[in-house]
Parts: C-alpha cells; structure tokens; sequence
C-alpha cells in the first residue's frame, strides 16, 4: 500500500508539471517603446528593474516606432510621469487590454514610484523628476446624474475590488486602485466611461443594450455585474465629484 501511495504522488508531480496552469507561473510582460536619448541617459535601467522587482512583471524595451503595448515620449501623447532631459515625458498605453500596463501605471503615481524616479542620480545631482505633482490641476469636471444613486450601485458594484469610499476601505483588493486614486489620473472620465471594454471587466460585466449577453458557460464563480446606461450615468456623477487623491508634490531638491 505504501508503494502504491508513493507511485500516485510521483505520478501527481508528474501531471501537474505538464498540465498547463499547474506549474510555473504564467510570464508576465508588456513591452515599452522609448527613444534613443532616454534610454541613452541609463535611467530606464534604474527605473524599470524597479518595477520589476515589486510585481514580477516584465518590461521589454524596444527601439521608438517598434511594436510596443505603451510608449515612452515626449510628445505629449498619453500622461505625463517624469521630466528629464529638459523636456516632459508622457507615458501612451497603446494596449488598453494589457492589464500589467495598468499596474505600470499605477506604480509610477505611487510614492515607491515617484521616489524611484527621484533617486536616479548618477553624478549625485537627480536627473529626472516625478511630473504628477507638476500636472495641471484635474480639471474640475462635474457630469450630470444623480451622484447619490451613483455612490450606492459603485458600492455595490465595484466596492468588491476597489475603494469606492471609506466604507469599502477595508473589503476591497489591494491591488485594485482606489476610485480616489483613478480620479487623479488625467484620463479618469474615458477610463470610468469604457471600463466595461478594459480587463477584466468584460468577463463579467453586462450593460443593457451595449454589450453582448452574459455567457452562461463561464465557471460558476463569474457572477454577472448588470447594469444600465443610466446607472453608468449616475456613477459617472458620483465620480466626477470625488476629490483627487494627493499623490504628492514632486520630490524637491537643492
């Protein structure tokens, strides 16, 4: 009987190392598109590896112009993140389904991020800055819809993972953003108006008369989320009247 227990668990080994999903964890990686200066000044090589190292995602930089899930420019396309070289520089995510951009992100806002920026000092003089704090202020933009009804369905709709407000402090996922958090970005109101378009949401979201019906072979545990135009409407209000969170003034230096 011993013998027989020990050629199953040998055997278990065996399948799961083989079977997809059961063994090493999925590669995670986007790549990012950059200039020939920036990457020049090696400062990409400090911030990157970073990033890296606090979530497992990997980045691969590629040539300007190569194929690319976000781009690094000083164009002024997508939002800015860091000023250095004497010019802005813009984050372009060019792959809204690429939910790794999305920590990305979310890490350059964070004050581990904006530090991380900042402490890039090769000759012991900073050469970059965090440009969150530089930005113009959000725009105070205020959409029509019954804002209160609007708190409640985002409670009850996405308080699950995110921060909706303190109520939901404490049954969220960490590493879900805050509403707060996403009402800082500067693409806040295109983000919150197709979010049912950006992973994961359209695994389980339903908008009457938008989107497809919700697949009723999917695993149990999916729960469909239903909602109407004007309920996106009334969150879309709700929304628009949170203050900002304050990601914080760029680091200073004498």
């Amino acid at each position: 009987m011993g013998c027989r227990l020990v050629f199953l668990w040998l055997l278990s080994l065996m399948l799961c190392s083989v079977v997809p999903g059961t063994g090493a964890a999925q590669s995670k990686s986007f790549r990012l598109s950059a200039p020939e200066d920036l990457v020049n000044s090696g400062f990409l090589k400090h911030l990157l590896p970073r990033f890296s190292l606090k979530t497992q995602i990997r980045i691969e930089l590629v040539d300007e112009g190569a194929p690319a899930e976000a781009a690094l420019s000083a164009s002024g396309a997508g939002q800015p993140v860091f000023e250095g070289l004497d010019r802005m520089w813009s984050l372009a995510v060019l792959d809204a389904e690429n939910v790794h951009l999305a920590r990305f992100t979310d890490w350059l806002a964070s004050d581990v991020g904006q530090k991380t920026i900042g402490s890039f000092q090769p000759e012991g003089k900073p050469l970059f800055v965090a440009a969150l704090g530089q930005q113009a202020a959000v725009e105070a933009v205020v959409l029509p819809g019954n804002a209160q009804e609007g708190e409640k369905l985002s409670v009850l709709h996405c308080g699950r993972c995110h921060m909706v407000n303190e109520a939901t402090r404490m049954s969220t996922i960490g590493s879900s953003p805050s509403f707060a958090v996403m009402r800082s970005f500067s693409d806040w109101q295109a983000r919150f108006e197709a979010f049912f378009v950006l992973k994961p949401h359209p695994a389980f979201t339903i908008i009457d008369g938008v989107t497809p019906p919700f697949d009723i072979s999917r695993p149990s545990p999916i729960a469909p989320v239903e909602m109407t135009l004007e309920d996106l409407e009334a969150i879309l209000a709700f929304v628009s009247q949170i203050p900002p969170a304050d990601l914080g003034a760029p680091i200073q230096y004498q």
